[in-house]
């Protein structure tokens, strides 16, 4: 005698070796001899065999019409024996009842189970419900699979081009758009980025960088809402100065300004002048919601966003030809440079120029300060302001230091094509230290510094950057700066730029127009303001190192550079001579800090951002003289 039993969700067959009525040993097709519970038992049959049985059982359900089979069963619960036998309109044979059981088992929409072996059919409503949802997968795995091997072949499937940010930067993988895209990469062996690269869903590796930026932090697009451009401020007093700017090329967000006035009894006034948009737009303006949100302009080579509209920027900023509006103040000096007063003014200030870096740094430069050099128009008022810059300087305990250092300048040609996609990219170095670097380093720390204690002698609360114990941290409180060398430093001289510079300006401008200023002091909204500013400003800050990172690849690849020299900094890490770019090359023996060693670069990742390079030669061991304090030598 053989029995079908149902054991862990599957249906068996096996051969009877004892019935103690309430039990059963049973020996299964595979040998295997189990005890069995007389109610779990199926059915029992004398033919065919167990294996037969469930082999025929198997084929003849496959001959089953579910469909007929729902329709032609009764609305209330049954067992599949009984069923079998209306079925049949006989009594049915056991590979019959086995078939059916098997077919209703197999079709959980059409048939509910409601015990072992009893089934009811589904309601109507219920069952055009389901086979809707098994359409709609049908559907969906159809759709996939399309898209699949669309981008196989290298197609971008205009659904899933609908959404590429997400697709790239946070993927929803319950989305079949998705699903495709990640079986289609299993196929391919290619990441997302890559394969969405080959398939001309991005133009270049920077769109991949650059968008990952915009999808995280500008959601929402670099554009800007529609605003009313902030009449220019008239009822201001008249500077009676000359002031000019000291910018590189491409700055259009002109903060500060300078001017060099002799004085009667002897020496001169120097005039440090910042552009003064808190004199347009209050807190809790629209313009104060959209520099609230930014916090900062994003800086990266060839490109920018700016933190206020360019509408606003250029109608504050210190523009060549106008009188701008800006915070002034005023160093009276003695023909020592010793400083003899100081004045702090809300004005107008007439800005006759606008001096350029490239222009400037040929005839005002370290040697020309030294050894003399050719006049030019205001070498006069330049070599006073870094006369007077030095003073500052050893005011501060700061010895002049980092003239070796090199500091490297990005600028991009979006006009060219490249093999890497748009944009030719240049680097340029210049010595850290340089005397316009100083003069407008010193006179910017200088005014921090002063506007800082202005706002805590005055009890209005400000935003400051401390260090103390090597911690650089931001605070509402005046607090010594001790790597700078001052007893305070509010950020206050890039208003245009960065918004704490902005809020510190509303609040130096209350100050000395009498006015109430626009944070009280244990202001819950300030503290916020720093708090939200320091982890964006990390932020974009890591942003633009990545970019830059990403641009001297860029610039090996498009300089076809093979073999390359370096400097070693620590163990295994390099920084190549004429770009800075710092990584690692496992395959270099232990190196001093400090030597000189040839590379070859075997291959750039630009999606990745990687560069991988085998050591070539040991060019020059460090020399003692130039190797400072860290233990490696100056670039």
């Amino acid at each position: 005698m053989f029995v079908l039993y149902e054991e862990d969700g599957a249906f068996k067959a096996g051969t009877i070796l004892a019935d103690n009525d309430a039990t059963l040993q049973v020996e299964n097709t595979h040998g295997k001899r189990v005890k069995l519970k007389r109610a779990h038992v199926l059915m029992e049959f004398r033919e065919p065999g167990p294996s037969d049985l469930l082999a025929r059982a198997e084929a003849e359900a496959e001959g089953l019409d579910v469909e007929f089979l729902w329709e032609v069963c009764s609305d209330d619960e049954f067992a599949f024996a009984d069923f079998a036998a209306e079925y049949q309109g006989r009594a049915p044979t056991a590979v019959e009842s086995a078939a059916l059981l098997l077919r209703l088992h197999s079709a959980p929409i059409w048939f509910h189970r409601k015990g072992r072996g009893r089934f009811r059919k589904a309601p109507a409503d219920i069952l055009q419900a389901a086979l809707a949802g098994l359409e709609k997968k049908r559907q969906q795995a159809a759709a996939i699979e399309h898209m699949r091997t669309e981008l196989v072949a290298g197609r971008l499937p205009p659904e899933l081009a609908a959404l590429l940010p997400q697709a790239l930067y946070r993927p929803d993988r319950n989305r079949p758009e998705i699903k495709a895209l990640e079986a289609a990469c299993v196929d391919s062996g290619l990441s997302a980025a890559r394969l969405l690269l080959a398939c001309g869903a991005l133009a270049s590796s920077y769109d991949f960088h650059y968008n990952r930026f915009l999808f995280e932090h500008f959601p929402e697009g670099t554009a800007f809402p529609a605003i009313d451009v902030p009449v220019l401020p008239t009822a201001l007093p008249r500077a009676e100065v000359a002031a000019f700017s000291i910018d590189d090329a491409s700055t259009t967000e002109i903060d500060d300004a300078f001017s060099v006035t002799p004085r009667a009894e002897g020496g001169w006034r120097i005039g440090i002048h910042i552009a003064a948009p808190a004199l347009g737009f209050a807190r809790g303006s629209a313009l104060d919601a959209i520099a609230r949100r930014r916090l900062s302009t994003v800086y990266m080579p060839g490109n920018k966003i700016t933190m206020l509209p360019d509408e606003i920027v250029q109608t504050f900023t210190l523009a060549e030809g106008r009188d701008c509006p800006a915070v002034s103040l005023y160093l009276d000096i003695t023909p020592g440079l010793a400083i003899v007063g100081e004045e702090s003014r809300v004005e107008l200030v007439p800005i006759v120029a606008n001096l350029r870096h490239h222009d400037i740094e040929p005839v005002f430069n370290d040697d020309t300060v030294h050894n003399g050099g050719p006049d030019f128009q205001w070498k006069r008022e330049l070599t006073l302001l870094w006369d007077l810059a030095t003073v500052l300087e050893a005011g501060r305990g700061k010895a002049a230091g980092n003239e070796d250092r090199i500091d490297f300048g990005f600028s991009v040609d979006w006009t060219e094509e490249t093999a890497d996609g748009p944009g030719r990219v240049s680097i340029g170095r210049r010595l850290r230290g340089s005397p316009m670097d100083k003069l407008v380093a010193e006179l910017m720390i200088y005014a921090n510094m002063t506007w800082g204690k202005l706002l805590d002698t005055s009890g209005i609360p400000g935003l400051y950057r401390a260090q103390g114990g090597g911690k650089v941290r931001m605070t509402t409180v005046a607090a010594p700066h001790e790597g700078l060398g001052v007893d305070c430093y509010a950020w206050s001289s890039s208003p245009l730029r960065r918004y704490v510079d902005l809020v510190n300006q509303w609040q130096i401008v209350s100050v000395l127009q009498g006015t109430d200023p626009a944070f009280a002091p244990k202001s819950a909204e300030l503290m916020a303001a720093m708090r939200d500013f320091e982890l964006t400003y990390a932020e974009y800050a890591e942003f633009q190192r990545g970019m830059e990172r990403y641009w001297c690849l860029r610039w090996l690849r498009q300089h076809g550079r093979g073999e390359v020299e370096a400097t070693v900094l620590r163990e295994s890490v390099v920084r190549l001579t004429e770009i800075p770019l710092v990584f690692r090359v496992p395959s270099m023996p232990l190196q001093m800090p400090g030597s000189r060693v040839k590379l070859f670069v075997e291959r750039t990742d630009l999606l990745d951002v990687e560069v991988e390079a085998r050591f070539v030669q040991t060019l020059a061991e460090p020399d003692p003289a130039t190797v400072d304090e860290t233990g490696f030598g100056f670039a």
